[in-house]
Protein backbone atom coordinates (compact mmCIF):
# COMPACT_ATOMS: atom_id res chain seq x y z
CA UNK A 1 0.00 0.00 0.00
CA UNK A 2 1.43 3.38 -1.02
CA UNK A 3 0.39 6.54 0.75
CA UNK A 4 1.15 9.67 -1.24
CA UNK A 5 0.34 13.19 -0.10
CA UNK A 6 0.40 15.35 -3.25
CA UNK A 7 0.22 18.64 -1.32
CA UNK A 8 3.15 17.74 0.92
CA UNK A 9 5.10 16.53 -2.13
CA UNK A 10 4.49 19.82 -3.99
CA UNK A 11 5.45 21.86 -0.93
CA UNK A 12 8.59 19.76 -0.56
CA UNK A 13 9.41 20.00 -4.24
CA UNK A 14 9.34 23.80 -4.06
CA UNK A 15 11.66 23.85 -1.02
CA UNK A 16 13.97 21.19 -2.45
CA UNK A 17 14.37 23.15 -5.70
CA UNK A 18 14.90 26.39 -3.78
CA UNK A 19 17.73 24.87 -1.78
CA UNK A 20 19.38 22.40 -4.16
CA UNK A 21 18.53 24.06 -7.47
CA UNK A 22 15.81 23.18 -9.95
CA UNK A 23 18.24 21.65 -12.45
CA UNK A 24 19.60 19.18 -9.89
CA UNK A 25 16.17 18.24 -8.53
CA UNK A 26 14.54 17.91 -11.94
CA UNK A 27 17.42 15.72 -13.12
CA UNK A 28 17.22 13.60 -10.00
CA UNK A 29 13.48 13.05 -10.41
CA UNK A 30 13.80 12.41 -14.15
CA UNK A 31 16.40 9.70 -13.46
CA UNK A 32 14.06 7.92 -11.03
CA UNK A 33 12.51 4.70 -12.27
CA UNK A 34 9.85 2.34 -10.94
CA UNK A 35 12.38 1.07 -8.39
CA UNK A 36 13.52 4.46 -6.99
CA UNK A 37 10.58 6.79 -7.75
CA UNK A 38 8.55 5.91 -4.61
CA UNK A 39 11.56 6.79 -2.43
CA UNK A 40 12.15 10.05 -4.33
CA UNK A 41 8.51 11.02 -3.87
CA UNK A 42 8.42 10.05 -0.19
CA UNK A 43 11.73 11.79 0.54
CA UNK A 44 10.56 14.95 -1.22
CA UNK A 45 7.28 14.95 0.72
CA UNK A 46 8.70 13.91 4.10
CA UNK A 47 12.15 15.53 4.24
CA UNK A 48 11.44 18.64 2.22
CA UNK A 49 7.68 19.08 2.66
CA UNK A 50 7.33 18.05 6.29
CA UNK A 51 10.87 18.58 7.60
CA UNK A 52 11.70 21.80 5.80
CA UNK A 53 8.11 22.88 5.12
CA UNK A 54 7.30 24.77 8.27
CA UNK A 55 8.61 28.25 9.00
CA UNK A 56 9.57 27.66 12.63
CA UNK A 57 13.25 27.37 11.63
CA UNK A 58 14.40 29.39 8.64
CA UNK A 59 16.11 27.72 5.67
CA UNK A 60 19.54 29.19 6.49
CA UNK A 61 19.49 27.72 10.00
CA UNK A 62 18.24 24.36 8.68
CA UNK A 63 21.11 24.32 6.19
CA UNK A 64 23.60 25.01 8.98
CA UNK A 65 22.07 22.19 11.03
CA UNK A 66 22.22 19.85 8.04
CA UNK A 67 25.89 20.56 7.41
CA UNK A 68 26.65 19.77 11.04
CA UNK A 69 24.64 16.55 11.12
CA UNK A 70 25.68 15.26 7.71
CA UNK A 71 29.28 16.14 8.53
CA UNK A 72 29.00 14.17 11.77
CA UNK A 73 27.69 11.20 9.79
CA UNK A 74 30.55 11.48 7.32
CA UNK A 75 28.24 11.34 4.30
CA UNK A 76 30.44 13.52 2.13
CA UNK A 77 28.54 13.35 -1.16
CA UNK A 78 25.44 14.59 0.65
CA UNK A 79 27.55 17.11 2.58
CA UNK A 80 28.84 18.58 -0.66
CA UNK A 81 25.32 18.81 -2.08
CA UNK A 82 24.03 20.49 1.07
CA UNK A 83 27.02 22.83 1.17
CA UNK A 84 25.90 24.22 -2.18
CA UNK A 85 22.34 24.35 -0.86
CA UNK A 86 23.55 26.19 2.23
CA UNK A 87 25.10 28.87 0.02
CA UNK A 88 21.75 29.13 -1.81
CA UNK A 89 20.08 29.62 1.58
CA UNK A 90 22.42 32.45 2.60
CA UNK A 91 25.06 30.62 4.63
CA UNK A 92 28.36 32.46 4.21
CA UNK A 93 31.82 31.05 3.58
CA UNK A 94 32.80 32.18 7.08
CA UNK A 95 29.81 30.39 8.61
CA UNK A 96 30.70 27.21 6.71
CA UNK A 97 34.22 27.44 8.11
CA UNK A 98 32.84 27.85 11.65
CA UNK A 99 30.55 24.84 11.16
CA UNK A 100 33.53 22.76 10.06
CA UNK A 101 35.45 23.87 13.17
CA UNK A 102 32.62 22.52 15.33
CA UNK A 103 32.58 19.28 13.33
CA UNK A 104 36.31 18.99 14.02
CA UNK A 105 35.81 19.49 17.75
CA UNK A 106 32.97 16.99 18.12
CA UNK A 107 33.68 14.52 15.31
CA UNK A 108 37.44 14.70 14.93
CA UNK A 109 40.04 16.41 12.82
CA UNK A 110 39.94 13.85 9.97
CA UNK A 111 36.23 14.53 9.47
CA UNK A 112 36.80 18.29 9.52
CA UNK A 113 39.47 17.85 6.85
CA UNK A 114 36.98 15.93 4.69
CA UNK A 115 34.48 18.76 5.13
CA UNK A 116 37.10 21.37 4.21
CA UNK A 117 37.93 19.41 1.04
CA UNK A 118 34.28 19.22 0.05
CA UNK A 119 33.66 22.87 0.96
CA UNK A 120 36.65 24.02 -1.09
CA UNK A 121 35.31 22.12 -4.12
CA UNK A 122 31.88 23.76 -3.76
CA UNK A 123 33.18 27.23 -2.95
CA UNK A 124 35.56 27.18 -5.91
CA UNK A 125 32.78 26.01 -8.25
CA UNK A 126 30.56 28.81 -6.96
CA UNK A 127 33.32 31.43 -7.32
CA UNK A 128 33.43 32.06 -3.58
CA UNK A 129 37.14 31.23 -3.18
Amino acid sequence: MTVFDEDLFLKGLEQRKSTLGAEYVDGNLAAADDFTRPFQQAMTAWCWGFGWGDDVIDAKTRSMMNLSMIGALGKMQEWELHCKGALNNGVTKEEIRAIIHVIGIYCGVPQALECFRAARKVLEAEGAL
